[in-house]
């Protein structure tokens, strides 16, 4: 058969699991009373646009997108449909619904995800008002 491929011989460092890849032996500090949080973390209001709210560059496309795509995801699950029915009554990919319900939706444009939302039986409405 040959030679093994593998060596038989075991790292001594791999015997033992409570030691195993430690570069030091302290033990890990224990906090006698949890922090309060309220001391520690400053709370403000915020918008419905949480993509706003941190700065990020195209916030209102972005908050569009996740809105639509929450509507993809919902619409599946309502109707217990597994990534590849909904795909083949949307028409796209299976891989295509699955980024959506990972919310990676930077390969999709909104016109994509509308066409999904309206292929699984959604009805898409714009309203426009002021700010």
């Amino acid at each position: 058969m040959g030679r093994p491929r593998l060596s038989e011989k075991i790292d001594t460092g791999h015997q033992n699991a409570p030691t195993r890849n430690r570069t030091h032996s302290r033990p890990h500090p224990v906090h006698s009373q949890p922090a309060a949080l309220e001391d520690e973390i400053e709370l403000g209001d915020g918008s419905d646009n949480i993509f706003a709210d941190f700065g990020a560059p195209d916030a209102e496309r972005k908050w569009l997108k996740t809105i639509i795509a929450a509507e993809i995801v919902k619409s599946l699950n309502e109707r217990k449909m597994t990534v590849r029915q909904g795909a083949k009554l949307a028409g796209c990919d299976p891989a295509d619904l699955q980024r959506i319900r990972n919310a990676d939706l930077s390969r999709f444009s909104i016109d994509r995800l509308i066409k999904i939302v309206t292929a699984l039986g959604r009805k898409v409405e714009l309203v426009f008002s002021d700010r």
